[in-house]
C-alpha cells in the first residue's frame, strides 16, 4: 500500500510545492484547499475543496479521507494559513475569530480526527507556524498570535500521541516568496516599490541574502514526516528563515 499524506492549503506556494515532492517520492497526496487549481491532478490524488475555518467543513474533510483511505495515513501537514495585515486596534472580532479558527483551531480539530489513520501506520504531523511567532511587526496581531499558539500546540500533541507511535512537529518558514508574502508587503513596511524590487529588498536583509522559496520549506517538511528520516524527533520547532531570527535587528543596515 502506498503512503498517504494530507496537505491542507494544498495550493499555495508551500502546500502546492510539498505536494509536488510528495508526490515524487511515491505518496498519495490528499490535498485541502478553499479553491481547485486547474493542475490539480500534477500533485493531488484526492482533492478536498473546502474552507478549514468552519468546524463544519473539517468533520466533512475528514469523513471523505476515513472512506477514501481506510487503511490510515503517514503524515498529516497542517499548512493552510489566514492573515489578516491590521494592528490590533483595527482588527475586528470576527477577523481575529477567522485567523485563529483557520491557523490554531482548525489544527486541533484536524489532530483528533486525524490520530486513528495514523496510529495505523505510526505516522507524523508537521504544523506550519512562522518566524511572526518569535519575532514580528506592527499591523498583523492576530496572525502572530495564531502562529505563536501553534507552537504550543505541536509540543502538547507530541506528548499526548507520543504513545501512539505519532510524531508532532512545527516547522516556521520565514520570508519565502508565496502569495501570502506578497500580500503582507502591503502593511507597507518596505515602502511602495515594486512587488520583485520589495522582495529583492527583503532578501538582503537575511544572511543568506535572499527571501526562501516553497521548495526550501517543503524539503523540511517532507524529512520531518518521513520516517526514514525522522524517526527521533517529535515536540519540536525548525526555523527556516534564512538566518533571519539570528541576527540583532539593530545591524541590519
Amino acid at each position: 500500500m502506498k503512503k498517504a499524506v494530507l496537505i491542507t492549503g494544498v495550493f499555495g506556494g508551500i502546500g502546492y510545492a510539498s505536494a509536488k515532492l510528495f508526490k515524487q517520492e511515491g505518496w498519495d497526496v490528499i490535498g485541502v484547499d478553499k479553491q481547485k487549481r486547474d493542475d490539480t491532478e500534477n500533485a493531488v490524488d484526492l482533492f478536498i475543496e473546502k474552507d478549514i475555518s468552519k468546524s463544519e467543513n473539517i468533520n466533512a474533510i475528514w469523513t471523505s479521507v476515513k472512506v477514501n483511505y481506510p487503511g490510515g495515513l503517514c503524515g498529516v501537514v497542517n499548512n493552510a494559513g489566514h492573515q489578516v495585515a491590521k494592528g490590533v486596534l483595527e482588527t475586528t472580532e470576527e477577523e481575529w475569530d477567522t485567523v485563529l479558527a483557520s491557523n490554531v483551531k482548525s489544527v486541533f480539530l484536524s489532530a483528533k480526527h486525524a490520530y486513528p489513520l495514523l496510529k495505523m501506520n505510526g505516522g507524523a504531523i508537521v504544523n506550519v507556524s512562522s518566524v511572526h511567532a518569535f519575532a514580528t511587526s506592527k499591523n498583523i496581531s492576530a496572525y502572530a498570535a495564531s502562529k505563536g499558539a501553534l507552537l504550543a500546540l505541536t509540543r502538547v500533541l507530541s506528548l499526548e500521541f507520543a504513545d501512539a507511535n505519532i510524531r508532532v512537529n512545527c516547522v516556521i518558514p520565514g520570508a519565502v516568496r508565496t502569495n501570502m508574502l506578497i500580500s503582507g508587503l502591503s502593511r507597507g513596511h518596505l515602502g511602495d516599490a515594486a512587488v520583485d524590487v520589495m522582495i529583492d529588498k527583503l532578501g538582503l536583509r537575511h544572511p543568506v541574502k535572499r527571501v526562501g522559496e516553497p521548495e526550501d520549506i517543503a524539503n523540511l517538511i517532507y524529512f520531518l514526516i518521513d520516517n526514514n528520516r525522522a524517526a527521533f524527533i517529535t515536540g519540536q520547532s525548525f526555523c527556516a528563515d534564512g538566518g533571519a531570527l539570528a541576527q540583532l535587528s539593530t545591524e541590519v543596515e
